[in-house]
């Protein structure tokens, strides 16, 4: 996860079509920019069962029918999030030709993103939101293949230099860095330096052993 700052109930909106989609520019991006980032300072503070709507509205200085026309759930704010961090351009990826010390540099970038408040706060009221509410399991889907799809040049570069068994599946030895450091955050635990050099040995040596060729 990037360290950008991001921060249940119905289904969302049909009508307005769905979280993040409506007219781009103008008054309505200016809104959807406020009500997002008071809904982030909100699930930051009080967390997914804190995410009040008309909270955020208030919050927003946006009036409550236009947050519960567009939005119309908790769910459906922490599923706008989760695209407005998906769209965002990722950083470079720093590369040192060296995949242990690539894996390495991977698990202490994710650990500082996830060791970051409102990222934390993000990721668990997503886990939540996911196992009711489909749109946002597509959302934390689609966010963790860009994750993945980010780092995954590394361990390409690796295979083809002969670092790795052919056929090592980059997404899945990326996934196995990051888990540990995520399943950390989730179950309320600050994943540190160490916990993240440990995920980045690990999924090497399992890399290594072949545990990720196709």
């Amino acid at each position: 996860m990037e360290g950008a700052h991001i921060p249940g109930g119905h289904r969302h909106p049909v009508a307005q079509g769905a979280a993040g989609t409506v007219r781009p520019g103008g008054r309505t991006a200016r809104t959807r920019a406020r009500v997002l980032a008071a809904a982030g300072e909100i699930l930051t503070e009080k967390g997914f069962t804190g995410l009040d709507l008309a909270q955020v509205a208030a919050r927003a200085g946006v009036g409550r029918t236009t947050v519960h026309r567009r939005w119309g759930s908790a769910a459906a704010l922490v599923t706008d999030l989760l695209q407005e961090a998906t769209a965002r351009p990722a950083l470079p990826r720093p590369t040192t030709g060296h995949l242990a010390a690539d894996l390495a540099a991977c698990a202490l970038h994710v650990r500082h993103a996830l060791t970051h408040p409102a990222q934390a706060a993000l990721l668990r009221a997503a886990i939540a939101a996911a196992t009711f509410d489909p749109p946002t399991a597509g959302a934390l889907a689609r966010f963790y293949r860009a994750c993945d799809a980010a780092w995954a040049p590394l361990v390409a570069r690796a295979v083809a230099a002969g670092e790795l068994p052919a056929g090592t599946d980059a997404a899945e030895t990326v996934r196995a860095v990051c888990a540990p450091l995520a399943h950390r955050v989730v179950t309320g635990a600050v994943p540190s330096e160490q916990d993240a050099l440990r995920a980045a040995r690990t999924a090497l040596a399992a890399a290594r052993a072949g545990a990720f060729t196709r």
